[in-house]
C-alpha cells in the first residue's frame, strides 16, 4: 500500500497528540508549534504602517511586543500599535539628519526612547504626560552613528558605535556618556588604516558583560566590559576574542560587516557586505591575538571570554578529528552591497535566520543547516531592516519605501521558493 508523503503540517498534529497524551508539556508544545516551518511558509503581509515621509531605517518592538517603534529619514520617531495599525505617538527626534536606530528602553513603561542618527548624535526622549516629549542630546560621534545595543533588561544602560570607530557607554540615571575606546585595526595594518569604521554592535544576552562590534574590516571583535577601569587607568581597546570565517582572514577585497546579532544560545550571527552571512558558536573564536595570515588559530581560546559554550553542532565538531577546521554555518542567496543591512534570528528559540536584500526581498534560512526556505517580496528597492517579535512568529520589515510591513502566518497556502532565485 502506498503511503502518502509526509507534510510539514504532520509534525504539529503529532505534537498535538503527544500533548493530549501528556507526553510533552504545554510549554514545549507552544514552542514547537511557534517554531513550525509551516508557519514560516505561511507568512504574509498583515498590514502596512504608513506615516513616515522618508526611508524607514529602524524598526524595533518593545519588550511586551505590543508596540513597534520606528525611525526614518524624515527624522521622526513613531510608536505604533502594530496590531491595529494605529499611531500611539509621533514626534520629532531632535536629530538634524536621518534617524538610523530607535529603541525603547525595557522596564520604562515604554516612555524612555534612545536614538542615534546620521548626524552622529545620541539622544534620549522621555515621554511625559499627555504625549509631551522631553528630548535631550546625550553625546555625539564624529561621523554617522549606525547602531545601539541595550543591556538586556536594563532601563538605564546602553552602548553606541559609530563610523569614527568610537564605542560609548551610557547610563541614563546620570545622563553621562563614557568613551570606552576607538576600534583599531589589527597590528599589521596600523600604518595605513587609522581606525575601524563601526556599523554594528550587539550584547551577549546570556552574559551582558560581553559585547561585539564590527565594521570596515573582516573581523568581529568581542569585548568584556569587566576589563574596563572606570577611572580611565587602563587601555580597554584590546578585544578578548576575534571571529572571522577562515577564508576571509587577510582578505584584500575590502569586505566589511554591516550586521550583528546574538542568539539566546550565545551564537553570533555576522552579515558581510559583498559576501555571505555566517553563524559562529563561541568555540570558533580566533583568540585575542589572531594571526592575520593564519586561519589555523581557530579555536585557540576556550576561556569564558572566548567561550567554551556553543550549540550541539559545535560540540560535535570539537569531538571530531583535530585536523578538522571548525567553520561557521553559512547562509547564501541574498545580496548585501548597497546599504548597511541588519541581520536577525527568528523563532522562539532562534530556529531561523532572516535578512533583507538589495533585490527587495526578505530571505529566511533554517539555522541548523543553512537551508534557504523562504523568500518574500518586501520592498520595491532594498530591504534593510528585519525585526523579530519577542514572543510570536511575527516580523516587521522596512527599507527604501516609506512604509513598514508587518508579517504574520496568515496565508492559506504555503509558499514555495521562486524558481529563478539563483539568478536573482
Amino acid at each position: 500500500m502506498n503511503k502518502r508523503p509526509r507534510t510539514t503540517l504532520d509534525k504539529p498534529l503529532l505534537d498535538l497528540c503527544h500533548r493530549e497524551l501528556g507526553q510533552i508539556s504545554n510549554r514545549n508544545f507552544a514552542h514547537r508549534l511557534a517554531a513550525s516551518e509551516d508557519l514560516v511558509l505561511r507568512l504574509d503581509v498583515l498590514r502596512k504602517l504608513e506615516k513616515h515621509r522618508g526611508c524607514v531605517n529602524t524598526v524595533c518592538f518593545n519588550a511586551d511586543g505590543d508596540i513597534l517603534v520606528s525611525g526614518s529619514d524624515d527624522r521622526r520617531v513613531i510608536l505604533w500599535d502594530w496590531e491595529t495599525g494605529h499611531i500611539k505617538l509621533s514626534f520629532h527626534s531632535g536629530h538634524t539628519n536621518n534617524v538610523f536606530q530607535a529603541k525603547i528602553m525595557p522596564h520604562s513603561d515604554d516612555r524612555s526612547i534612545v536614538t542615534c542618527a546620521a548626524d552622529g548624535q545620541v539622544r534620549h526622549a522621555q515621554i511625559l504626560e499627555r504625549g509631551r516629549v522631553e528630548n535631550k542630546l546625550l553625546a555625539k560621534h564624529q561621523g554617522r552613528a549606525h547602531k545601539m545595543a541595550i543591556e538586556p533588561g536594563s532601563p538605564h544602560i546602553f552602548y553606541t558605535c559609530g563610523e569614527d570607530g568610537l564605542v560609548q557607554h551610557f547610563d541614563l540615571r546620570t545622563g553621562t556618556a563614557t568613551e570606552l575606546f576607538t576600534c583599531q585595526p589589527i597590528k599589521d595594518r596600523w600604518d595605513y588604516i587609522p581606525v575601524i569604521h563601526l556599523n554594528a554592535i550587539a550584547i551577549d544576552p546570556r552574559n551582558p558583560n560581553l559585547f561585539a562590534v564590527a565594521g570596515s574590516d573582516e573581523y568581529t571583535r568581542l569585548y568584556d566590559i569587566r576589563k574596563y577601569k572606570w577611572d580611565g587607568s587602563s587601555d580597554f581597546g584590546q578585544p578578548v576574542n576575534f571571529f572571522c570565517p577562515p577564508h576571509l582572514i587577510g582578505d584584500q577585497r575590502g569586505v566589511g560587516i554591516t550586521g550583528l546579532a546574538f542568539s539566546e544560545q550565545r551564537e553570533l550571527l555576522v552579515s558581510y557586505n559583498d559576501e555571505y552571512i555566517y553563524l559562529f558558536t563561541q568555540d570558533m573564536g580566533l583568540g585575542p591575538n589572531p594571526d592575520p595570515g593564519s586561519p589555523v588559530s581557530m579555536n585557540s581560546d576556550s576561556s569564558e571570554m572566548g567561550g567554551s559554550l556553543g550549540s550541539a553542532a559545535s560540540l560535535s565538531n570539537i569531538s571530531g578529528s583535530a585536523d578538522e577546521k571548525i567553520t561557521p554555518q553559512v547562509f547564501k542567496g541574498h545580496r548585501n552591497s548597497e546599504t548597511v543591512k541588519g541581520v536577525n534570528f527568528f523563532g522562539p528559540k532562534c530556529e531561523y535566520v532572516v535578512s533583507g536584500s538589495d533585490c527587495g526581498r526578505i530571505f529566511i534560512w533554517r539555522k541548523k543547516d543553512g537551508q534557504l526556505i523562504r523568500v518574500m517580496e518586501g520592498d520595491k528597492n532594498v530591504v534593510n531592516c528585519i525585526e523579530s517579535h519577542p514572543h510570536t512568529m511575527v516580523l516587521a520589515s522596512s527599507g527604501i519605501e516609506y512604509d513598514i510591513k508587518m508579517w504574520t502566518p496568515k496565508a492559506h497556502e504555503k509558499a514555495t521558493l521562486p524558481k529563478n532565485i539563483e539568478q536573482v
